[in-house]
């Protein structure tokens, strides 16, 4: 497995990466989990799909298995801002204005979002690589556009995993049970830096 990195500039150098990944969104979040977002027969695209946004995608044999979505907590693309804004603004309707604890606006923290693993990545081992792959790709672009932090809407689930690779995250707002596929969610943030072990201490 392999990361790459882009945006909408650079996605021609990547073959047909890009539209795979919006595939990959399209079985897990229309398909497996039921979210009534804008989709067709094959994949899954919405209005942060846009210019301002970067992405994270791991490729095994030539494959997309994995990737996010990230972008800075300064955008704006026509009437919308980045997804956890919207919401606080009232403009999403199945994420409730209280997941955020109050308005975020900085080029120090970037927003991740469609997080996604290919259940063709099976076992914990292979599992947990790939995610590494993917947050190393979004704390590599946020670190070159200056961020210092991640936050992102997520299963609490997501905390331990990322907590496992090394990052001190931490809830922001409230926890709230999604409606649509039963899960708990929260807004959850950390550095865009690792932890330093004892063992790379030494």
């Amino acid at each position: 497995m392999h990361n790459i990195t882009f945006n909408l500039q650079g996605l021609h150098r990547h073959g047909t990466a890009f539209y795979e990944y919006l595939a990959l969104r399209k079985h897990f979040f229309v398909d497996a989990l039921g979210w009534d977002i804008p989709h067709d027969e094959r994949v899954e695209m919405d209005q942060y799909d846009n210019p301002l946004a970067w992405y994270s995608l791991v490729l095994r044999d030539g494959a997309v298995v994995g990737g996010a979505r990230t972008m800075a907590t300064t955008a704006r693309w026509g009437g919308h801002s980045y997804m956890l804004r919207d919401a606080l603004c009232g403009k999403l309707e199945d994420i409730p204005a209280s997941a955020m604890p109050g308005d975020v606006c900085t080029p120090a923290v970037w927003e991740c979002t469609r997080l996604v693993i290919s259940d063709e990545v099976r076992g914990a081992g292979d599992r947990r690589e790939c995610l590494d792959l993917i947050v190393d790709g979004l704390t590599r672009v946020a670190r070159d556009n200056g961020a210092r932090e991640l936050m992102s809407l997520s299963p609490l689930t997501l905390q331990r995993a990322l907590r496992g690779l090394g990052f001190d995250v931490h809830l922001m707002g409230d926890r709230y049970r999604d409606a649509e596929d039963g899960r708990m969610y929260a807004v959850m943030a950390m550095p865009v830096e690792k932890r330093v072990t004892l063992m790379a201490a030494e």
